[in-house]
């Protein structure tokens, strides 16, 4: 379902699933960019501290592997949320040069538009890609634990079907690297919130002792979808831990919050002549 593509420096992530709907969705892992220290070396995001120059390379460097041209991106601010967001053109260039430009206050970017491709910025929180290869959307969301509790990805299931017709059946979702539930400790304050959230929150636990548990984001994400109406054999893990693969991704959580941010990235090409 993911494959790796290596482009000379570059290395990242491919959805085959997705590519023979001649929809184009990826996911970078660290390297192959010119930022250094703790953002070494493909960070992506404008909000962590890198000098923006550097990411504004990276972006560039990345968009041109890809086939785009990074002035196109859209990215949404990010805020561990539940909302969502349908791009259209007028939105193309949001957060590419600036991150105060970001589209505010979401975490789920949307569209059925051709040539906007859609950016979403990660160092341990799930990244979600959407296609409905019927209607020809696509949407990209961001799932932290906040996130997932306000069932982000139900919420990008039902925009989709509001806004666009999409039938639950009819979508597939992947699950892109991310924080596995062997290094994702927590504390009984985050366990109550999904014990309020979810009639199963005792299938994502394991309990390490002292009200501190291992939660799994995977599976939480995967049960939201099934109950939403997606199939599981629409659903797509890659099963790679952010955290327990330093040579490949940033980790927020394993870095003490001082580090750069990979990119997921989904794409409905334009028309060729």
């Amino acid at each position: 379902m993911f494959t790796w593509v290596e482009d000379r420096d570059l290395l990242y992530l491919k959805i085959d699933s997705f590519a023979k709907y001649a929809v184009e969705a990826y996911f970078t892992t660290r390297n192959g960019g010119v930022s250094i220290g703790a953002y070494n070396s493909l960070n992506l995001a404008l909000h962590v501290g890198d000098k923006k120059e550097d990411v504004l390379n990276n972006r560039v460097k990345l968009a041109n592997s890809l086939g785009f041209d990074s002035r196109t991106f859209v990215a949404a601010e990010q805020v561990h949320g539940g909302n969502t967001y349908i791009v259209t053109e007028k939105d193309q260039g949001a957060g590419v040069l600036d991150f105060q430009d970001s589209i505010p206050g979401v975490d789920a970017l949307i569209t059925a538009k051709k040539g906007i491709p859609l950016i979403s910025f990660y160092a341990d929180c799930v990244p979600l890609f959407f296609l409905d290869p019927v209607k020809r959307v696509v949407a990209l969301a961001h799932a932290g634990w906040r996130g997932t509790v306000k069932k982000i990805a139900r919420q990008t299931v039902l925009q989709m079907q509001e806004a666009f017709s999409s039938s639950p059946e009819n979508i597939m979702v992947a699950l892109g690297p991310s924080i596995s539930r062997d290094y994702y400790e927590v504390n009984e304050r985050v366990i109550e919130e999904f014990r309020r959230a979810f009639p199963w929150y005792k299938e994502l636990l394991v309990y390490k002792g002292k009200e501190h548990y291992l939660l799994d984001l995977w599976q939480a994400n995967i049960l939201i979808l099934e109950e939403t109406g997606v199939g599981r054999e629409k659903i797509f893990l890659s099963n790679l831990c952010t955290f327990g693969n330093p040579q490949l991704f940033y980790s927020y959580r394993r870095e003490a919050g001082k580090t750069g941010r990979m990119a997921s990235i989904i794409y409905l090409p334009e028309s060729k002549d």
